[in-house]
């Protein structure tokens, strides 16, 4: 259906040298559409988990979207893709800032200041496969017709530089899948160059780009899957073939210089060397059925996700050596994760002066903080029992009418980033 600054954290925060973090990792919950009696279930949902504090809350719910299908983070704000509409949301605020209408969206891609949707749907033609937006407001663009534009439905996007590079797969009309790469040009909004990737390159469902190639993860006619090799220019054009079983919707993911996939209905994650082109073999400690994987681009953890599709979604997160680090509970099949990388330049060297104290408390808190802008306490669930904007560098909270427990203290600077600290009621 789809497709650091490292800050260590033992109880509070510990900073260490570095640049970039991982504020939030944004979790798209596709919800469960019942098709037979065309019932929504339980809706598409959007969540945030800090994983400075572990801690997991729902941010949004798309109401009337029988699922979703992509998300992208971009500037201050990040894109969800939902059966028919493109919603923007701000990073910060989780506040809905702008919505398009798109039926049939599919993946999203951001560059130049646009953002490019594609589309496809079961037993459904539609006259352009690809849709343009204004990033800043949603606002329509242009459609590339299917006569000078991708002929059959697309699915995954990469950008390098000016040019937006799309899968065309045709992978909702059963026999009649596709394997081509295409490029769209962002200055001129034309497509051209398409590269086929072969018999056995049909119907690639998710695509990277690593050490200037892209490549592509196949699932063919759904009876067998495989890896593709292309170059920008199409000269380099290698298919490698995988396994007889197809790779389900979206279970692959890029992880450094490796392809980690699954095939469906199987508990072994298997590992495909990018570079040599050819199968590693298992990867230990991974044994469940994953809908999910997305690797956290700072600290290199991988993030999965497991669902039924009906009743239960959990991520797991497993460190570099594979041990699980982490699990939390989300909403139904969560089948897009994506990471809101910040930088900490404008406040680290102000964190000097953070003070908060006294912790633990029995009644009042006194934040000290010269650069920050508000502040909220949560609870661990991430639900919000106090919030304050902050004028002049300080201000005491008063605590007394909170249950005794462990809270959350998130301090927003002017820029918008987040100093999170966990705090104890007695």
């Amino acid at each position: 259906m789809k497709n650091s600054l490292l800050i260590i954290f033992v109880g509070i925060i510990t900073l260490v040298n570095a640049q970039n973090y991982v504020h939030q990792a944004i979790i798209v919950n596709e919800g469960y559409y019942d098709y037979t009696n065309a019932v929504i279930v339980e809706p598409v949902t959007i969540g945030s988990y800090d994983p400075a504090t572990q801690s997991y809350q729902m941010v949004n719910t798309l109401t009337g979207m029988r699922f979703a299908s992509d998300a992208i983070v971009q500037g201050d704000a990040y894109y969800v893709a939902a059966d028919q509409n493109i919603y923007k949301f701000d990073l910060n605020t989780h506040q809905q800032l702008a919505i398009a209408n798109c039926p049939g969206v599919r993946n999203l891609a951001y560059a130049n200041g646009k953002i490019v949707a594609t589309r496809g749907e079961y037993l459904t033609t539609f006259n352009s496969y690809l849709h343009i937006y204004d990033a800043a407001d949603l606002s329509f663009i242009t459609a590339i017709d299917n006569i000078s534009g991708p002929k059959w439905a697309t699915q995954n996007l990469v950008v390098d530089g000016n040019y937006v590079y799309v899968a065309v797969n045709n992978g909702y009309e059963w026999g009649n899948e596709k394997g081509i790469i295409g490029r769209l040009d962002m200055t001129s909004l034309t497509y051209g160059n398409e590269i086929d990737l072969g018999p056995d390159g049909k119907n690639p469902d998710n695509m990277v780009i690593n050490n200037g190639f892209i490549y592509t993860i196949n699932n063919k006619d759904w009876s067998g899957s495989s890896v593709s090799k292309v170059s920008f220019d199409g000269i380099t054009n290698t298919t490698v073939n995988i396994a007889t079983a197809s790779t389900g919707c979206g279970t692959s993911a890029l992880r450094d210089d490796k392809i980690v996939y699954q095939i469906s209905l199987e508990n072994t994650l298997n590992e495909f060397d990018a570079v040599a082109m050819n199968n590693v073999g298992p990867v230990s400690g991974f044994n469940l059925n994953y809908y999910e994987l997305a690797q956290n681009p700072v600290s290199g953890e991988l993030y999965t996700s497991v669902t039924n599709f009906s009743s239960f979604g959990t991520v797991y997160i497993y460190d570099n050596s594979n041990n699980q680090v982490s699990n939390f509970s989300v909403g139904i099949s969560p089948g897009t994760i994506v990471f809101d990388v910040r930088s900490m330049a404008g406040i680290t060297e102000d964190l000097s002066d953070l003070a908060i104290y006294p912790n633990p408390t029995s009644e009042s808190l006194t934040v000290k903080a010269s650069f920050a802008k508000y502040i909220e306490i949560t609870d661990l669930t991430g639900s919000v029992v106090l919030a304050k904007y902050i004028t002049d560098g300080e201000i005491e909270l008063g605590l007394e009418n909170l249950s005794s427990g462990h809270y959350l203290c998130r301090i927003q600077s002017e820029n918008g980033e987040i100093i999170t600290r966990k705090i104890t009621k007695k």
